[in-house]
Order: C-alpha cells, then sequence, then structure tokens
C-alpha cells in the first residue's frame, strides 16, 4: 500500500491517529542479518505502518536494500520504503532498480540525492545520472506513477545549503515534481519541526505531510556525530544531561526521556505521525512508543 494512501486513510478515520515507521540499514554481516531479523520481529509486534530501509554510503548496498524491503513485506507482511539515491547510478540503473522493485510489489521510494561515497568530500553527478534529488523524484513521476514519492527535509537545514530559505524552496521543488510526503532529518528541538512546516505550508501550493524524524541519543559519543552528520543542533539541556551522566545505562534513560517528551510533543502539536531511526535495534524504540500514552490504535505490545 502507498504511504500517500495510508497517510489519507488514518486522515479519514481520524485526523488526530498518528502513523508510526521504523529505519533500517542493510546489516553487512551474517550476524548482523541475523539481529536485523530479530529486531524486525521485536517491532512488528507495535505495528508499524512501515518500515524504510537506507543505502549504504555511496549507495554500496543497493541489492541488499532491495532484499530487505521485499523480505521484509513478504514474509512479515509490514508495507515497506526503499531509499534510492542519485550517487553513483545512471538512469538506466536506477531504472532497472525501479522496476524491480514495481514487480516486487513495492510501491514506496524515498528519493535521494545520497552522500558522497566514502573518501570523497563533495558529492559528483554521475555519467547520465542526476545532481540532486528532485532530478530524481521527475524521473521516477515519470516512470513509475504506482510509487508513492517520499523525500528528505531539514529543519535546521541541508549542512550545505547556504541557508534555510533556499532549502526549503529546493523541497518545495521536490514536491512540485511529484513527491508526495516528507520525512525530516534528525533533531532534538522541537520548535525547529514546528516553524519549519509552518514556513512550508505558508507557499499556496504546499500539500504534503511532513513526518518528524526521531532517533534518541544512546551514547555520549553520538553528539559529535549528530552535528557533523546533519547538523542537529543539539540543545544546551540535554548536551549538559549527557555529558554529565555516570553510565551509559543513564546515558540511555536520558536519551529516552527526551525522546519521550519529544514525541508526545509533536503529536499534540499536529504532526502526522512519527519515524524512527532504530540502528537497527528495538529497545529504545520499543521504549519510547511504550512511554508515549494514549495510544488507542495500537495493542500494548508483548514484552
Amino acid at each position: 500500500m502507498k504511504i500517500s494512501a495510508i497517510l489519507a486513510a488514518k486522515r479519514a478515520k481520524n485526523p488526530r491517529e498518528p502513523i508510526f515507521s521504523f529505519e533500517f540499514f542493510p546489516p553487512k554481516t551474517p550476524k548482523g542479518e541475523e539481529s536485523l531479523f530479530q529486531t524486525v520481529k521485536d517491532l512488528r509486534s507495535l505495528h508499524p505502518d512501515f518500515i524504510s530501509v537506507t543505502y549504504g554510503a555511496g549507495g554500496s548496498t543497493r541489492s541488499k536494500t532491495l532484499e530487505w524491503v521485499e523480505t521484509i513485506k513478504r514474509d512479515h507482511g509490514i508495507e515497506t520504503m526503499a531509499h534510492l539515491t542519485c550517487v553513483g547510478a545512471s538512469r538506466y540503473e536506477i531504472a532497472g532498480v525501479l522496476d524491480e522493485l514495481v514487480e516486487t510489489g513495492i510501491e514506496n521510494v524515498l528519493a535521494l540525492r545520497g552522500d558522497p561515497p566514502r573518501g570523497s568530500t563533495s558529492f559528483v553527478k554521475p555519467a547520465d545520472g542526476f545532481g540532486h534529488a528532485g532530478e530524481l523524484v521527475e524521473f521516477i513521476r515519470r516512470r513509475q506513477d504506482p510509487v508513492s514519492i517520499g523525500v528528505a527535509g531539514y529543519p535546521e537545514k541541508h549542512p550545505e545549503a547556504p541557508d534555510l530559505e533556499t532549502d526549503m524552496a529546493r523541497l518545495r521543488e521536490k514536491a512540485e515534481k511529484g513527491a508526495d510526503f516528507v520525512i525530516t532529518q534528525l533533531f532534538f528541538e522541537n520548535a525547529s519541526y514546528f516553524d519549519f512546516v509552518r514556513r512550508l505550508k505558508a507557499h499556496p501550493d504546499w500539500n504534503c505531510d511532513v513526518i518528524p524524524g526521531i532517533m534518541p541519543i544512546t551514547s555520549k559519543e553520538q553528539i559529535g556525530k549528530f552535528i557533523l552528520m546533519c547538523g542537529a543542533k543539539i540543545p544546551d539541556a540535554l548536551r549538559t544531561a549527557v555529558e554529565t551522566a555516570s553510565s551509559d545505562e543513564e546515558v540511555v534513560e536520558i536519551g529516552i526521556a527526551w525522546a519521550i517528551r519529544q514525541v508526545k510533543e509533536l503529536l499534540v502539536g499536529g504532526a502526522p505521525g512519527i519515524h524512527f531511526y532504530t540502528l537497527n535495534k528495538s529497545p529504545a524504540t520499543r521504549r519510547i512508543l511504550e512511554g508515549v500514552t494514549p495510544l488507542p490504535h495500537r495493542p500494548h505490545a508483548n514484552p
């Protein structure tokens, strides 16, 4: 089922009923695959509306992405979305991936420019490929109209964008070319998300849902990584609490508690749902969802 249709169905049934989704990355080892299988089983009881599977750096796990979205949908009965990037792929190669997805019943794609391959400092447009996500969205929409297309949004702006207004203009362009919904990069200050959505909706033609992406801090090392990876701002209160924590366990508790407060406020404020960046692990995501009440449409998860 298309994610755009899932959003529409929820809205028709109850405008306040959110969707929940989880993001995984393709594991690189047999042990990692076993772990991911278990995570999928663990989180299935939470009844996610869909699961997305990323590409590796530079599109390095393309075949594994296809394998995992197909497996999760076929074997677990959960709707899936495949990430698709411009990195290192020609139009012909991307067309082949799209055809394979449609042939196996996958109806959802997250269209991304993608990060440069490891060792590269900047993105290089592939020969006969695409230079940015807007071009990819347009190509997908013209080739595979049955596919629902998601795109990425950055409430605190993309690290490479000169300013937030320019970044939002590019996002509006992706919507105009056929994107159905937006999933945001992770953030820790909800005000950034609400301001981002308000400014997008001020545009008369804007009609895409903006689903916030959430990832709890579970280690002190993550703070620096988040700042480098996506430019996420760490609120002073959260930073101080994490940096002064006396144990790894305390950091996990702080991160989960902060995420629970975020999710509650986002849903009360009208966010259409929450997309959880799971890092292929289930405990933190499970605890956050179970800490968000009420969730009347979600049966209580099994222990």
